[in-house]
């Protein structure tokens, strides 16, 4: 499906310090979803991982966008959430198979060919996650999922570069306002917090720099250096926990492998792989949990500098 089937504009919408909000809103609507679409298609042909991975991130920033918008977009945004699970799916095999295969390969060849088997048996549960996303790609649910999404950007709200009378422009710092309180809250953890804390932290912060790219849409000239570093010091929390929480997975995926594939004729050797790797998995979460908190502090910074 392409953007003129589902009767958007011809060309993407644009705004300025000078649009409404709801002309912010709407703009970035247009532009997420013209991004799935336009990933769609490699998504579909699996010739590129990244290809998923961009219509991935469409998914996640429409959500954003959504939340923002209030109770309009509610229905759409829950569309998405079960769009985003069948490509997380598959996006969270590629990563898991990506970062296993560079692991076996730094190994001695002693272990490396039980190392690929169990590489192997991640391959054969992706096959069946891509089954699943191909089916939900193709069917009515899907497609009536892009006909609402469109729908939010054809509405009878002023169009971009039109101010309404009497409204005022997007209050930048307002925008950020709420989801920087919201992982403010997330980061008053423990000295040792638990694995599904950072998790939830994660998503704070993930949630905090899409409010932020948003905004950018509408900062005025001033405003944009601020914004960027807000958005900046959000990706390097991301970059953190992102590594915290793939360790966290990866190790109790190897954890669960042996028990899983008890009946495989080397079980023994791929197990002693998968300890193998569990320990570096756990290596990697030491490191991150030293990394985490100086990077909120970063967010801090970056979010104070915004004005009030």
């Amino acid at each position: 499906m392409t953007p003129r089937d589902l009767g958007l504009p011809g060309s993407p919408l644009s705004v300025g310090p000078r649009d409404t909000p709801e002309a912010v809103l709407r703009a970035r609507v247009d532009a997420q979803l013209r991004a799935l679409l336009d990933a769609e298609p490699g998504t579909r042909s699996g010739a590129d991982p990244e290809d998923l991975h961009r219509m991935r991130v469409a998914v996640r920033r429409l959500r954003s966008v959504l939340r923002l918008s209030g109770s309009a977009g509610d229905e759409v945004r829950a569309e998405l959430k079960w769009l985003g699970g069948a490509l997380g799916e598959v996006r969270d095999s590629d990563a898991l198979i990506a970062h296993l295969r560079a692991t076996v390969a730094s190994f001695d060849e002693a272990d490396r060919s039980a190392g690929d088997r169990l590489v192997g048996l991640f391959v054969v549960d992706r096959a069946g996650a891509k089954r699943r996303l191909d089916e939900c790609l193709d069917s009515p649910r899907y497609s009536a999922l892009l006909r609402s999404a469109a729908r939010l950007v054809l509405t009878s709200a002023p169009a971009a570069g039109e101010p309404a009378a009497g409204v005022e422009p997007v209050d930048v710092a307002a925008v950020v306002r709420k989801p920087y309180r919201k992982l403010v809250r997330a980061a008053d953890l423990p000295a040792e917090p638990r694995d599904e804390e950072l998790h939830a932290l994660r998503i704070a912060g993930k949630r905090l720099r899409y409010a932020a790219e948003t905004a950018l849409a509408a900062a005025r000239k001033k405003q944009r250096a601020r914004v960027k570093s807000l958005i900046k010091a959000t990706r390097r929390l991301q970059d953190v926990l992102g590594e915290h929480q793939d360790a966290v997975v990866a190790a109790a995926r190897m954890r669960a492998l042996p028990a899983e594939h008890a009946d495989m004729a080397d079980v023994a050797d791929v197990a002693f792989v998968a300890g193998r790797i569990a320990e570096r998995e756990h290596a990697r979460r030491t490191a991150a949990r030293e990394a985490w908190r100086e990077a909120v502090s970063k967010v801090d910074a970056a979010a104070a500098k915004l004005p009030r």
